[in-house]
């Protein structure tokens, strides 16, 4: 079973039900449309979306993700398509999604870039971007609380202008990083340090 497995199979939702807080605010002012989920892991973006009206779609690595996303949009009465799917594999159509929510979704350095470039592909021109990740100032927060969560590894963590760098094809109408205060379920409690992009993509 893999780490992500192992995490999502516990009864409890490990990062909680209730959307991220930066996810939701957007998305209240938002017209609902399609929106693509990354490695959305238990569903409560997904699920807290497709309450909304939008016509939602998720993937991630874990079947034990999808099991409690599908097992949350039953008990909230909506559905979303969700694919038990790695980067590597997903495919969707370009130019297909109104908006994407990349919430606490970390690569590899090595394919951080690679990665971001095939999501965008995805989105359309005038398509919004909307994403909260923790800052390479996050291992700091980690030392003095082991329950900030994020990887421990600072390599996976983010840095603001090399995101706006992979991301240079958006209008960024917000680009900073900032502390935070999360309680997301067990893993993701108290201070944190995050990177919080809201962009459109340029025709």
């Amino acid at each position: 079973m893999n780490f992500w497995d192992q995490r999502y199979s516990q009864a409890e939702f490990a990062y909680g039900k209730e959307p991220n807080e930066y996810l939701k605010s957007k998305l209240l002012d938002m017209p609902p449309g399609r929106i693509l989920f990354p490695a959305e892991g238990e569903g409560r973006n997904a699920v807290f979306s497709a309450q909304l009206g939008w016509d939602v779609f998720a993937f991630d690595s874990s079947i034990e993700g999808k099991k409690k996303a599908e097992k949350l949009a039953s008990e909230n009465g909506v559905a979303i398509d969700y694919r038990v799917e790695g980067l590597e594999e997903v495919d969707y159509p370009a130019n297909y999604f109104d908006a994407m929510a990349l919430s606490y979704t970390h690569f590899p350095e090595v394919k951080r870039r690679i990665f971001h470039q095939k999501l965008i592909a995805y989105l359309k021109n005038g398509g919004v971007l909307i994403l909260e990740c923790f800052s390479k100032k996050h291992l700091d927060y980690q030392k003095d609380n082991p329950n900030a969560g994020g990887p421990k590894d600072e390599s996976m963590l983010f840095d603001l202008e090399e995101l706006k760098e992979d991301f240079k094809g958006f209008d960024f109408l917000e680009a900073y990083e900032t502390e935070t205060e999360l309680s997301e379920g067990l893993y993701h409690v108290g201070k944190a340090s995050v990177v919080r992009l809201f962009g459109v993509k340029r025709a």
